[in-house]
């Protein structure tokens, strides 16, 4: 049974054996009108460094952006991370995954369709494609129309349904099933994990960390979320890591 996000209670601050795995866009970082416009505050890489030393190491970027990407919005930080919904992983970026031929003729297709609708937005993230609509809502249902088309080109790929974006992606792998493999490495073994996101593509993760009698935190209010805790937006979840990396440092200093 999914939980009315409204009713969620904001989840308690993180104790020193928690594993913490946060989404990136709209859960770190507030929507921009491209995935290259958004900010990143200054304050928040310090308080994530913070908070990963505090936790010696348990604490991951979960995001549908490159690990690439993350390294580059986060700089100096390179913390572990699961890229592309977790066709990506820390170590070698997109193991095991080659883009078919075929997928360059789809891009260059979606390319010519996204001129067409100002505002819409084609991104190339290697091995998948995403289509955006968030700025030109006219383009949402001729990017799923082409979307669902192109599969016929591209054997062993689906569709990822985000906000206001569509993705095709390879088949076989999420968010969820990339905790569950950090899960079981390093620092994060044997701790409770806590997921903090926002999107659809979240769920995996959140179902994921709740079968293990973790905690899962949704952002903001969407219907329809398995998650057991929610906080109202990017600037609550980033005043709640401040004040996490702040009392856990202090923790470790007494001790």
């Amino acid at each position: 049974m999914s939980a009315d996000p409204n009713r969620l209670p904001p989840p308690p601050l993180p104790q020193a054996g928690w594993a913490l795995f946060f989404d990136v866009d709209g859960t770190l970082l507030d929507f921009a009108h491209t995935p290259e416009g958004v900010h990143v505050p200054g304050d928040l890489v310090d308080d994530l460094q913070r908070l990963h030393e505090a936790l010696d190491g348990a604490l991951a970027l979960v995001s549908g952006r490159r690990i690439e990407d993350l390294d580059a919005l986060f700089a100096p930080l390179q913390l572990p991370a699961i890229g592309l919904h977790g066709l990506q992983r820390r170590g070698p970026p997109g193991a095991g995954h080659a883009p078919p031929h075929e997928l360059a003729t789809v891009l260059a297709a979606a390319r010519d369709l996204v001129a067409k609708y100002p505002g819409a937005l084609v991104e190339d993230k290697g091995i998948t494609i995403a289509l955006h609509w968030r700025n030109a809502p006219v383009a949402e249902e001729p990017l799923h129309e082409f979307a669902n088309s192109a599969l016929i080109d591209l054997p062993g790929y689906g569709l990822q349904l985000g906000r206001d974006v569509i993705e095709l992606r390879p088949d076989g792998h999420d968010k969820g099933d990339a905790i569950a493999a950090l899960l079981d490495t390093g620092s994060f073994h044997g701790r409770l994990p806590v997921f903090i996101g926002d999107d659809f593509t979240d769920e995996h993760g959140f179902d994921e960390v709740n079968a293990r009698h973790g905690i899962s935190v949704l952002v903001g209010a969407r219907a329809g979320s398995a998650a057991t805790h929610a906080l109202h937006d990017p600037a609550a979840v980033r005043a709640w890591l401040r004040e996490a990396a702040f009392a856990l440092a202090g923790e470790a200093a007494v001790t």
